[in-house]
């Protein structure tokens, strides 16, 4: 076996052994909440030795941050959300209307992959000062992402004349919230694909001018 070959079969394992234990978290926190779930749970879920979880994130609320990031990402890749294929793909669009409707679905995309986890990491941000603190006060990342989405559909041809990109970004980050999406799909039983149908409904008028 080649050098290379022997690099590329370890990479492959240990991403492998990394996903393992991201599954094994994920449904133990979930499940019995993550102050109640202890690191030798994960490896046991995970069939891996308690010390190799230790290796690879350090400590539980280090593995609990990077389950949220790869939960919201939908893989261990380190790309940031607006340089994903499907953000970039939307900003592409060469109307507003394309760019909402691609925007709204990708979003719905996250929201069901967030939906199991939030009110889990919601209690241990909570109750853990520290989990709290993974998550400062301050930017907010979901707001810069809605942001840049706005900016880029109030220049296109068919936006609503007169909204402003400030405006248009309050109406994405609040219509494509988690909570709301907790709400209808969680709470009041709507499937992921009729809230992302009400969503866009909800949103082309405010953002985009009335069809002829």
């Amino acid at each position: 076996m080649t050098d290379v070959k022997r690099v590329n079969k370890r990479t492959e394992k240990a991403a492998q052994t990394r996903r393992c234990i991201l599954d094994a978290a994920g449904d133990l926190f979930v499940d019995q909440g993550y102050g109640a779930t202890n690191m030798q749970e994960v490896a046991e879920r995970a069939g891996v030795a308690v010390q190799t979880v230790y290796f690879v994130f350090g400590n539980k609320r280090r593995l609990l941050k990077e389950l949220v990031d790869v939960t919201i990402a939908g893989d261990d890749e380190p790309v940031a959300t607006m340089n994903r294929p499907w953000f970039r793909d939307a900003l592409a669009a060469g109307t507003a209307e394309a760019q909402l409707r691609a925007h709204v679905r990708g979003t719905r995309e996250i929201l069901d992959r967030v939906a199991a986890i939030t009110k889990m990491v919601a209690t241990a941000a909570a109750t853990d000062a520290e989990v709290a603190q993974l998550w400062p006060h301050g930017d907010d990342p979901r707001h810069e992402v809605q942001a840049a989405a706005a900016k880029a559909l109030v220049a296109k041809p068919g936006a609503r004349a007169g909204v402003s990109a400030e405006t248009a970004a309050d109406l994405l980050y609040c219509l494509l919230s988690t909570e709301l999406y907790l709400l209808f799909v969680r709470d009041r039983g709507w499937s992921p694909e009729q809230w992302e149908q009400w969503a866009f409904d909800t949103l082309r008028p405010q953002l985009c001018q009335a069809p002829a």
